[in-house]
């Protein structure tokens, strides 16, 4: 099943996902803005799709809609985003995967944790668990150079704007893990080894980004490593995902608290990467081991 998942196509399907989100309206119970005091909280539906490759070209209709149907819990997921004007908070929203029964033990140690910005400090703290263990991800924020457009279109309320990016694919994904970065980490590994003298830099693997956001809703916040535009990022489709905003509550009556996170051992995102690099390492020679035995 993880070999289908690290299939997933690399394309932005926001016109897709879009129609497929236009029954959902995003509400805003005021009318006016306290900029002094203003923060708010947003709910995105978060949907991915998969290019079963090989696999697919085998199996009929029916097989790949119970294979999407057995994945349903990693390809659609609900978040919440609470912000103020320095803050934010951006976390997964465990009930709906309670409600729905769903269990992926695998998956759960390469889903991103809470994760807390602050845009005025530059910080980034974020709480991942892996395998049993508590990390604290402290590190900044992920440097990105948008691109502002002219383009606009209406989501829900608001009006819109279009801003891309192109952004590398291990900076967006440091919390996850693919063979495929193993095995590119065994063949510098190699390189470094050889007596061929001439080593080629690896190209980078970018991701491009694309974001709608509303200056209406004055932050610089925004879903998961995204942030730093004029205005809210209401969309955002980047790889093979689209988070859409579905509902947004501006200034509501009872204060919204937003903590940072502060169980676990400190590292950075670089630190995290080698240590889930490192741990699957162990967990193949481990496997290769009893099999040759």
């Amino acid at each position: 099943m993880k070999s289908i998942l690290l299939k997933s196509s690399i394309l932005v399907l926001s016109v897709l996902f879009s129609s497929s989100f236009k029954d959902k309206e995003i509400t805003d119970p005021q009318n006016e803005i306290d900029i002094q005091e203003f923060q708010g909280k947003a709910i995105y539906v978060s949907k991915s799709t998969m290019d079963l490759g090989r696999w697919g070209a085998r199996m009929s209709e029916e097989q790949k809609k119970q294979v999407q149907a057995r994945l349903k819990n990693r390809l659609e997921k609900e978040y919440i985003l609470s912000f103020n004007k320095e803050e934010s908070l951006f976390y997964e929203d465990e009930q709906l995967d309670a409600m729905s029964g769903a269990t992926d033990s695998w998956g759960k140690n390469f889903a991103p944790g809470k994760q807390y910005k602050n845009v005025k400090t530059n910080t980034q703290i974020q709480n991942q668990e892996f395998y049993g263990k508590q990390f604290l991800v402290k590190d900044k924020l992920q440097d990105i150079k948008w691109q502002l457009e002219k383009e606009t279109k209406q989501i829900g309320n608001y009006t819109c704007f279009k801003a891309t990016a192109s952004i590398p694919t291990s900076d967006l994904t440091w919390y996850d893990f693919s063979w495929s970065r193993l095995r590119s980490t065994n063949d510098e590994e190699t390189e470094n080894d050889s007596t061929n003298t001439t080593i080629e830099e690896p190209k980078v693997a970018m991701t491009e980004v694309e974001a709608w956001y509303s200056p209406q809703i004055p932050v610089g916040h925004g879903p998961s490593e995204y942030w730093g535009l004029p205005g809210l990022i209401l969309e955002v489709s980047a790889g093979n995902t689209t988070m859409l905003c579905t509902k947004l509550i501006l200034n509501p009556e009872e204060q919204i608290e937003i903590e940072a996170p502060d169980k676990g051992k400190e590292i950075t995102k670089a630190e995290y990467q080698e240590t889930i690099v490192s741990k699957m390492k162990e967990f193949r020679n481990n496997r290769m081991g009893r099999r040759r035995g």
